[in-house]
C-alpha cells in the first residue's frame, strides 16, 4: 500500500476507530437517580437479575425504595437496582414500554432528515460485507463510515471505505431538514490511474413527521472527484410503525432520464437498542422482479 490513495485509507480508518472508541458510552446507576420522576415521565428500573419494572418511585429509604406500579407498591433494594430510565408516559401502551425507533435517522439505503443527538450512536452491517458506525458529535452534526468486506479482496488495496458525514437541524418537531454526504475510496486496480480518488453522492433531505411515522423527500446528486452530476436522484420514502416491534419502510429512487424508478420495500423489526431489515429491491415498470432482490441489514445503538 503506497501512494497517496494508502495514507488516505489509512486517515479515513484511524478517524472511523476514534469516533467508535470515543463514542461508546455505558449507563451507569448511582443514588441520585433515586427520585420521583419529572411530571408527564414514569420510570423504568432494570434490577440485576435482568428483569423490568415500569412505574414511579414513591419513597427512598437508605438501603431500599418504594416502587409504585400497575401490579402495586413493593419495596426494592437498593442494591437490587442496576439501572432507572424516565419513560415518558406516552410510551407506554397497553401498559408496555413502546422503546424508542432504534434506527431513525435512515431509510434503507438512503439518510433521511432526523439526526442523532449528541452522544447517540450505532454500528451497522449492510448486506454482511458493509460494516459501519455512525456517531452524533454534536445534536446537528454525526459522522461516521465503514468498510467492505469481500472475501478474497486485499483489505489496503482492493476494499472500499466510506464516510457519512451529516448535518441539519430541525425547525419544529415535525420537520427534520439535513446535508449529507456518501464519500467513497476505492483503491485503483492495477495501473489504473483515471479511476477517480473519491466518488459518492451528495444528499439533501427533509422528513416530515415523528420517529414512528414519518415521510421523506430529498434530491441526490452523484459526483466523482470534483464532477458533479448535472441533474438529481430524487428520493421518496417513508416508515410507519405498526407495533411495538415492527415498522414498514419503503423507499424509492427516480433516476434522471430513467423511466422506471427503484423501489425498495418492506419491514424493520425492532429489539431495544436493534434493528433488524428484511426488505426487497426492484424497479416499477416492465422490467420489475417479483418481490426483488432480497436486502437485508442490522443496526445495533450505542
Amino acid at each position: 500500500m503506497t501512494g497517496k490513495r494508502g495514507w488516505r485509507i489509512i486517515a479515513l480508518i484511524s478517524a472511523i476507530v476514534f469516533l467508535l472508541f470515543a463514542g461508546s458510552t455505558f449507563g451507569s446507576f448511582t443514588r441520585d437517580m433515586l427520585k420521583k420522576p419529572d411530571p408527564g415521565n414514569k420510570q423504568m428500573i432494570s434490577l440485576t437479575d435482568g428483569s423490568k419494572i415500569i412505574g414511579e418511585i414513591v419513597e427512598v429509604t437508605d438501603t431500599e425504595i418504594v416502587f409504585e406500579s400497575g401490579f402495586g407498591r413493593m419495596n426494592i433494594a437498593i442494591v437490587n437496582i442496576s439501572e432507572i430510565k424516565e419513560i415518558p408516559e406516552s410510551s407506554i401502551k397497553g401498559g408496555k414500554y413502546w422503546f424508542p425507533n432504534p434506527n431513525a435517522t435512515r431509510l434503507f439505503f438512503a439518510p433521511n432528515g432526523k439526526l442523532l443527538r449528541k452522544g447517540q450512536g450505532y454500528l451497522s452491517n449492510w448486506y454482511l460485507f458493509f460494516p459501519g458506525m455512525q456517531y452524533g458529535v454534536t445534536n446537528n452534526f454525526s459522522i461516521g463510515g465503514g468498510f467492505s468486506i469481500f472475501p478474497g479482496l486485499d483489505f489496503f488495496n482492493e476494499q472500499a471505505l466510506y464516510l457519512t458525514p451529516k448535518v441539519g437541524f430541525s425547525p419544529n418537531e415535525n420537520l427534520d431538514l439535513a446535508l449529507s454526504a456518501l464519500i467513497i475510496n476505492v483503491p485503483a486496480f492495477g495501473d489504473d490511474n483515471d479511476a477517480p480518488d473519491f466518488f459518492g453522492i451528495l444528499y439533501g433531505m427533509g422528513t416530515m413527521g415523528s420517529n414512528d411515522h414519518n415521510f421523506t423527500l430529498g434530491l441526490g446528486y452523484g459526483y466523482a472527484d470534483d464532477e458533479i452530476a448535472n441533474k438529481p436522484v430524487v428520493i421518496l420514502g417513508g416508515e410507519t410503525r405498526v407495533s411495538r416491534r415492527i415498522s414498514l419502510l419503503g423507499e424509492s429512487w427516480i433516476l434522471p432520464e430513467v423511466d422506471e424508478p427503484l423501489l425498495a420495500y418492506g419491514a424493520r423489526f425492532y429489539g431495544e437498542g436493534l434493528s433488524v431489515d428484511l426488505a426487497f429491491l426492484t424497479v416499477i415498470g416492465e422490467g420489475g422482479l417479483f418481490p426483488g432482490i432480497p436486502y437485508v441489514g442490522f443496526v445495533y445503538n450505542f
